[in-house]
């Protein structure tokens, strides 16, 4: 019979510490589609405008080589 309630014990306990990690990664997944949507609703506002993203551009002299 002790065993039997041990064996009870240890299932309960590892029902509830599995249950308790599945919620942890729910909230992570609704975090991350939030984040998604919000890039999404940003990135067809910019194509709306029409603007375009700033291109880094080299200002060393002689970083051109066209002259060779």
């Amino acid at each position: 019979m002790k065993s039997m309630k041990a064996l009870f014990v240890i299932a309960a306990l590892t029902v509830s510490s599995l249950a308790m990690a599945e919620g942890g990664s729910d909230r992570v997944f609704a975090r991350m589609e939030a984040a998604r949507q919000n890039s999404m609703e940003a990135y067809q506002v910019v194509q709306k405008q029409g603007t375009q993203t700033p291109i880094a551009e080299s200002k060393a002299k002689g970083g051109d080589h066209t002259n060779c």
